[in-house]
């Protein structure tokens, strides 16, 4: 949400939808407007996509302090950050965020963001933990890798006798990090919750997982991308600064 007001009416419907008095967290999805129509291809773009503005984002998050000053949320959050944009608005914000979700998984560790974050005592939550094997067609590219597939997964899930999926997620919880794997499948999200507490990497696994970084970012977000920017590397401020 980025318009006056769509913040605490978007909290309610949700409160009202989960029959709930408040909410643990909530977060800004990403740090400017934009809108995909679901189904859509990666050549999809809105007429209402823009790229950030610092006064638009502090608007919203506002809008989030708000929040937690009525009691509706406990903590606020913010979604696909760069170390450029927390460098912009953290100095303005009267509530700070709890947790940053950020894509994290062996492929793609983002290094440099995930320990800006905790040296801040901000908790990363990391979203495709699994490296999203089941992502849309639209956010796939040649170059992508499976993590599940990855030499050191593998070594490291044989040498405890696990999937490789359950590496990937410990991985990232020995980091941590709060990964949340998507799953309806009852045998998957139990295995999920008990590799946390059963497996224990050692400090040999987590040495040759860090060498399973290939610099991967799987969802690159072409969707969201506005009227005259280069490409997908825009939404990401590779060069060091904020793109506009």
């Amino acid at each position: 949400m980025h318009g006056k007001g769509d913040v605490l009416l978007s909290v309610a419907q949700t409160l009202r939808d989960l029959q709930l008095n408040y909410i643990d967290c909530y977060f800004v999805h990403w740090p400017f407007p934009n809108y995909h129509p679901p189904g859509c291809d990666v050549g999809s773009r809105s007429a209402d996509a823009r790229p950030f503005s610092l006064e638009g984002f502090m608007s919203v998050w506002q809008q989030m302090e708000r929040l937690v000053d009525m009691g509706l949320v406990r903590y606020i959050g913010m979604s696909n950050m760069t170390i450029p944009k927390l460098d912009a608005v953290l100095p303005l914000c009267r509530v700070l965020p709890m947790l940053i979700e950020m894509e994290l998984h062996p492929s793609f560790q983002q290094s440099e963001l995930f320990d800006y974050c905790i040296s801040r005592d901000i908790i990363p939550v990391g979203y495709c933990p699994l490296g999203s094997p089941n992502r849309p067609q639209r956010d796939r590219t040649q170059n992508d890798v499976a993590d599940t597939e990855l030499p050191e997964v593998v070594s490291v899930a044989a040498t405890h006798g696990v999937h490789p999926a359950l590496v990937c997620l410990k991985w990232a919880v020995q980091k941590g990090a709060i990964p949340i794997p998507f799953s309806v499948n009852e045998r998957n999200f139990t295995a999920n919750l008990r590799c946390v507490t059963e497996v224990q990497l050692s400090d040999e696994d987590m040495t040759l997982l860090k060498q399973a970084d290939r610099n991967c970012r799987l969802i690159k977000g072409q969707v969201f991308l506005w009227s005259g920017a280069r490409g997908w590397e825009d939404l990401w401020d590779l060069e060091g600064v904020i793109t506009k």
